[in-house]
């Protein structure tokens, strides 16, 4: 695994100690700076991931040190440290393109919330995805050769240097944020920002601010101006991860910016001109949200100028040989392994496999297996929890009704033609039940618990039938 550089330049020892005892690591370098000057050369020499300044520095401005920085690379994120009497200054680097702004005294937790999200950032900048054919085990790669996997090539290849909106369709861990990745390196916009928001892991009341950015006194916590990724896209690339979890409101925000690329911050009356291009991905139905009232068709239109589906990897043939042979190879130095082959029964065992969780899943698994691992050849016993017969014994451990051979054949009996729909509607109205009898009707809670989506959750109550407010204590 490449080692990541984190570059702080502050005139202030105590700070400069923190950052190499929060972020030094096997795979994280620290290099410090105590003047603008040193921190220009070392980031010359290193080209680190990412930047963190300090806006008072000894022999010039944090704000003039960060001009230096974005002429020699403008894609670095760039984090400032401030004290209250230069937040305007913060404010104004963050629209001239710093990644964001942290006040003093630092907090360690909000560090490392912030420099952890910079450097995933950088990497989705600066490392170029490889496809099918240029397979590195340094950078990251869309991997497979299957028919599907081919016209996703082929559409990246379309629509790339196109200034065009773009829809990712495809289940959770198909690779959506890479090809995202590749349209964008492989796009005229490549030398421009580019900004990522997963809009299901932020809540719904801070969604609409981190992207559209607030006034002061916008709402409670509004303490101060705050400028949004769409802003700092201006110029670039804004990817929309998870676009379905968004709320009405964000959504209807959204539209105009696709219709007239004008927007107002939270709480602002002022009309914002950005020239952005969206990138978009779900891994919800949207045509059936939009039925159910939950995504707003016009804004679905706008989004899906161009679509590209990403296959499940159980529809990709061939490809989990091709991808469990790439992980390996890509991980085996990582773990102290040398394992050079997969056993012939290995490949069985994990093309047999369903994979719920599609390639990040196969890719959590080789990971797994290579702990474990011994000698040169990997074995079906190193392979954790793959076994078809193990998950069928743990439905069995439920006494789920819905999977006895007199329940099947009642069905089969009575003409079904729709069987394994009516399994899978049976066994989830159990599940959701369940989970939400022990939340006492909590949605949140309920939707963490079960590893899905709000909106996830609220569309399969809706098509069962289930109100979650009947089991509410």
């Amino acid at each position: 695994m490449s080692m990541q550089s984190l570059l702080v330049i502050d005139d202030e020892v105590s700070i400069l100690r923190a950052f190499e005892r929060a972020f030094e690591s096997d795979t994280t370098k620290v290099l410090t700076a105590k003047t603008g000057a040193e921190g220009e050369q070392l980031f010359q020499g290193s080209r680190p991931d990412v930047v963190v300044i300090d806006l008072s520095l000894p022999d010039i401005s944090g704000l003039e040190c960060f001009k230096r920085l974005r002429t020699l690379d403008p894609r670095v994120p760039v984090i400032f440290i401030t004290g209250h009497g230069t937040v305007e200054t913060a404010i104004e680097a963050t629209k001239l393109g710093a990644y964001d702004y942290l006040f003093k005294p630092l907090e360690l937790d909000e560090i490392r919330s912030v420099v952890e999200k910079a450097f995933n950032l950088s990497r989705m900048i600066r490392v170029q995805p490889l496809l099918a054919g240029e397979e590195d085990t340094v950078a990251d790669a869309i991997v497979g050769r299957c028919r599907a996997m081919k016209e996703v090539y082929k559409a990246i290849g379309r629509v790339a240097a196109q200034n065009l909106t773009v829809l990712l369709l495809g289940e959770s861990g198909t690779g959506k944020e890479v090809v995202a990745q590749a349209i964008y390196h492989h796009s005229e916009r490549a030398k421009g920002p580019f900004q990522a928001i997963n809009c299901a892991a932020i809540p719904d009341a801070l969604l609409e601010s981190e992207m559209f950015g607030h006034e002061k006194g916008a709402f409670t916590d509004a303490q101060r101006q705050r400028i949004g990724k769409l802003e700092q896209a201006d110029g670039g690339t804004l990817f929309l991860d998870e676009v379905g979890d968004m709320s009405p409101m964000t959504q209807a925000k959204l539209l105009r910016v696709l219709q007239d690329n004008s927007f107002e911050r939270v709480g602002g009356n002022t009309s914002i001109k950005v020239n952005v291009r969206i990138i978009a991905a779900t891994n919800h139905d949207l045509k059936k949200l939009i039925s159910e009232g939950l995504f707003r068709l016009d804004l679905f239109y706008r989004l899906s100028v161009v679509s590209i589906h990403l296959p499940p990897l159980r529809e990709r043939e061939g490809d989990i040989e091709i991808l469990a042979e790439y992980f390996l190879r890509k991980y085996s130095k990582e773990f102290g392994q040398d394992i050079r082959a997969i056993a012939p029964e290995t490949l069985k065992l994990l093309e047999a496999y369903h994979w719920p969780g599609n390639v990040r899943e196969l890719e959590s698994v080789i990971k797994q297996s290579l702990l474990s691992a011994r000698g040169n050849v990997l074995l079906p016993e190193f392979v954790p929890h793959l076994v078809m017969e193990e998950s069928l014994s743990i439905l069995g451990e439920t006494d789920c009704e819905t999977l006895s051979e007199g329940y099947i054949a009642q069905r089969i009996a009575a003409g079904s033609t729709q069987l394994h729909a009516e399994a899978i509607a049976a066994i989830e109205h159990k599940l959701l039940s369940q989970v939400l009898q022990h939340t006492g009707g909590n949605q949140l809670k309920a939707s963490s618990i079960l590893g899905i989506s709000r909106v996830t959750l609220r569309s399969k109550l809706k098509s069962l039938g289930i109100d979650a407010s009947s089991f509410s204590n």
